[in-house]
């Protein structure tokens, strides 16, 4: 982007966690932020283009830091196999379509919870402008030692480890990493981040211990481990949409597809006993990211998008809403969706709106208090300081 770009907002959320201002402009050349100031101030320059969104909130995009995008939210598991299952081409298709859902919700950055380089390498040769956005994929996701024989792989921005099932699987897999082979293999990671998926105070414990970067989940972890990643650095993302997904789907035989925006609710006997676990793992994991604001932990957003009936795109307002019925602030809420996870990944293209940083941002209509719901219904997205090509507000179904 050659020149100058005045951009004005009614209302500015920088993602820091500092306060939200009000009537601020931008001032953005090639792409980068280079002042921000009181639109009161804004300068007359002849021939400048200003952009005027004083009617608007404009905020950093987002960032999911757990996403499987080559597989189906689909409840209808015939459906998740036929899409899953099917040829390189009907995967590709499927990538494609999960990729445009997140750009479309705001969604800029996501973390892959699958090694999907070589679907990646065909998504983009399809591509003229490159990927809509900004995607770091594991090494391997380890789930045994012999998995993660290849930690050394120059292919992979981080590494992933399944040290225990995801939180609503009832069955682990066969093999799994003990405490001795976990400790080998962060010992090989390198430069690069290790992210453990982990539950339970032992294995969270464990974990902590062995070196991990990050623990995803840490469900029923307890306050120590807690302390421990905060003297350690350790960064958490809690995935409590993981529970409220299985709480919704316990009161309905398990079929639920949570579309946020408009729910469906397929037919089947409620489950008494998933029912009350649900309600339990989701009370305690709320109040656990309540201690954690208290204590100081650095948490972020990880959806799981392309867990059954967690869609991609959409599911970061429920998760975000997750984090403010805890006791977040807004403004906290939108840290932990955006900077903490474009640092902890090196998503340099996201993050904080500063001054000297991309302006890669979001903009919505309406009040500050009908965030985050309004993310559903962006108003406007700029990648790079111009508004994004991709992205269409009111799409037309051709027909």
């Amino acid at each position: 982007m050659n020149g100058t770009r005045f951009v004005v907002a009614g209302s500015f959320i920088d993602g820091s966690g500092g306060d939200i201002r009000r009537n601020v402009f931008l001032e953005v050349k090639n792409g980068i932020i280079v002042a921000i100031g009181s639109a009161e101030d804004l300068p007359r320059n002849e021939g400048a283009v200003i952009d005027d969104f004083s009617h608007c909130i404009i905020l950093p995009a987002l960032v999911d830091c757990s996403v499987s995008l080559s597989r189906s939210p689909s409840v209808d598991m015939g459906m998740r196999l036929f899409m899953e299952e099917g040829g390189g081409a009907r995967k590709v298709t499927m990538l494609e379509q999960h990729i445009s859902y997140c750009h479309a919700h705001g969604v800029q950055g996501v973390v892959e919870n699958d090694d999907i380089t070589d679907l990646l390498d065909r998504y983009h040769d399809g591509m003229t402008q490159g990927s809509m956005i900004d995607i770091r994929v594991p090494v391997l996701s380890c789930l045994s030692e012999q998995d993660c024989i290849a930690v050394n792989s120059p292919r992979g921005d981080y590494l992933k480890i399944g040290y225990s099932c995801n939180i609503e699987d009832e069955q682990g897999p066969s093999l799994q990493l003990n405490q001795e082979a976990l400790h080998r293999v962060l010992q090989q990671k390198g430069g690069r981040k290790a992210v453990v998926v982990a539950n339970g105070a032992q294995k969270v414990k464990e974990a902590i211990e062995a070196g991990c970067d990050a623990i995803e989940q840490g469900y029923a972890m307890g306050e120590d481990n807690l302390r421990k990643m905060v003297e350690k650095g350790v960064l958490w993302i809690p995935s409590v949409l993981r529970a409220k997904n299985g709480l919704d789907g316990a009161s309905t035989g398990g079929d639920v597809c949570c579309r946020f925006s408009q729910r469906y609710v397929a037919p089947g006997k409620p489950n008494p006993g998933a029912e009350a676990f649900w309600k339990k793992m989701l009370a305690e994991q709320l109040k656990q990211l309540r201690l954690a604001r208290k204590l100081g932990v650095t948490t972020a957003v990880g959806t799981g998008a392309g867990s059954i009936g967690i869609l991609h795109g959409e599911s970061m307002v429920e998760e975000m809403k997750l984090f403010i019925k805890a006791g977040y602030s807004l403004e906290e809420a939108l840290r932990c969706g955006s900077e903490n996870g474009a640092e902890f990944f090196g998503m340099e293209r996201l993050g904080a709106l500063t001054v000297g940083r991309k302006a890669t941002f979001l903009i919505t209509r309406g009040s500050v208090k009908q965030l985050p719901r309004k993310l559903s219904y962006l108003e406007g997205i700029y990648v790079d300081g111009v508004p994004s090509a991709l992205y269409c507000k009111n799409p037309v179904k051709k027909v």
